[in-house]
């Protein structure tokens, strides 16, 4: 037997589930009249409340009955939702399946699941609630975009589980099951960005198009921005954003080696810490002194889709050459071996060798000298951008930004040296 508070705290949230989609349902159908609607605030509410008890009847007795009553309130909606799809000839099921969901959510949180049922009520709300914005987002999806994402995803999901996780090749550096899972990381985090700047980049100013862009490619924001600052006019704001995405890129690195190895953010937390600290503080300046009226610039950042099968067999085979280089490196040379991989492969691409070092730290290779690698690898990264910017704007209309980047970078590097060496 229960005690009776926590039977209470069960009904109630089971009640709050039913009332909260109630609230949603009968908010987005407030128009229809009286009797027009399946289900409104009070039959959602009350089909909370069915739910809680008979979880806890079935509780007390067997499961099968919360199954029968399922099954019940399922024939009980699915009755309704035919009459109505004759007499209406309205064939969306929106309110009848969200029915059902509340029934179930109500049904698990008496489980001792209040919180994620609560959690699961609040994200089915708001896709219910954000109908007309989910419907315009997949508009603007290219077909050529869903279908490389199907592509991608249909090969990870297949193929991910039958690659062999073991070691292969010189020092056995190459796991085909470790490189492809790094591919699928790389390649979602870069479409999460890629997706924003598709969805909102046509009402995005440069900053938070930066922001967006940086997580499908810092590069290709800082190309996109030189090339509007060519033209003339308000250079600050795009200095201020050639440092946002290098901020954004040093949030990936994070992020990266936070999966792959958490073990390594101890090190790398402070230098790479001060380092964005002090690009914010730059882009800051840098924004607030370029213009008061930041130009529109998202629908004009060239960022291709990061769904590409052949991108991501490019990514997967730079990722397998820098393991085996990094490998062969500290074999022959040490640390310092290590070091100028890093140093090179900054040049290039930051994820390649973030992901490399961070994986061999796991390994045999001294934490410290993964984690000054990645900090050479990311501070090259950004300064090669930095490069890149100068080099199509032209050396004194970029001085600032340039004074900017080492400036915001020497912190980092110091503590670094000092931390970690």
């Amino acid at each position: 037997m229960q005690p009776i508070y926590q039977v209470s705290l069960q009904l109630l949230t089971a009640l709050a589930i039913g009332l909260l989609f109630g609230i949603e349902r009968g908010w987005a159908g407030r128009a229809e009249e009286e009797g027009d609607r399946i289900a409104g605030l009070r039959t959602f509410t009350l089909v909370g409340i069915l739910g809680g008890v008979w979880a806890l009847i079935a509780q007390s007795t067997s499961d099968w009955v919360l199954a029968v009553a399922f099954l019940s309130v399922a024939a009980f909606v699915i009755t309704f939702y035919v009459v109505d799809a004759r007499a209406e000839e309205d064939i969306g099921a929106t309110t009848e399946v969200a029915l059902m969901l509340a029934f179930s959510l109500a049904a698990w949180s008496t489980y001792g699941n209040e919180i994620l049922a609560i959690a699961t009520t609040v994200i089915c709300i708001a896709l219910l609630g954000y109908k007309p914005q989910l419907h315009r987002w997949i508009q603007r999806i290219e077909p050529n975009e869903l279908f490389a994402a199907i592509k991608l995803l249909i090969i990870s999901v297949v193929l991910l589980p039958l690659l062999p996780d073991q070691g292969y090749g010189p020092w056995e550096a190459l796991n085909p099951y470790w490189i492809w899972w790094m591919v699928v990381l790389i390649s979602g985090l870069s479409f999460l960005g890629y997706i924003a700047i598709r969805l909102f980049g046509e009402r995005l100013g440069a900053l938070v198009t930066s922001i967006a862009g940086a997580l499908a490619s810092s590069t290709a924001v800082t190309i996109s921005l030189a090339r509007f600052a060519r033209g003339g006019g308000m250079r600050g704001v795009y200095f201020g954003g050639v440092l946002v995405a290098g901020i954004i890129m040093f949030v990936r690195v994070l992020i990266e080696v936070s999966v792959v190895n958490p073990a390594l953010l101890a090190a790398l937390w402070i230098p790479l810490g001060a380092i964005m600290v002090s690009m914010s503080i730059a882009a800051g300046i840098l924004w607030r002194f370029g213009s008061d009226d930041p130009p529109e610039t998202g629908e004009d950042i060239d960022v291709s889709s990061p769904l590409k099968l052949s991108m991501a067999i490019k990514f997967g085979l730079l990722l397998a050459a820098i393991l085996v280089l990094s490998k062969g490196m500290e074999q022959w040379f040490g640390d310092r071996g290590v070091y100028l991989v890093a140093l090179a492969s900054g040049l290039m691409d930051v994820d390649a060798i973030v992901l490399s070092l961070s994986r061999m730290a796991a390994d045999n290779l001294g934490a410290g000298v993964a984690a000054m690698g990645i900090v050479i690898a990311s501070v090259t990264n950004t300064l090669v951008k930095g490069a890149i910017f100068t080099f199509i704007v032209g050396f004194r209309k970029s001085l600032w930004l340039i004074v900017a980047l080492i400036l915001a970078v020497t912190p980092g590097v110091v503590l670094a040296v000092i931390t970690i060496l």
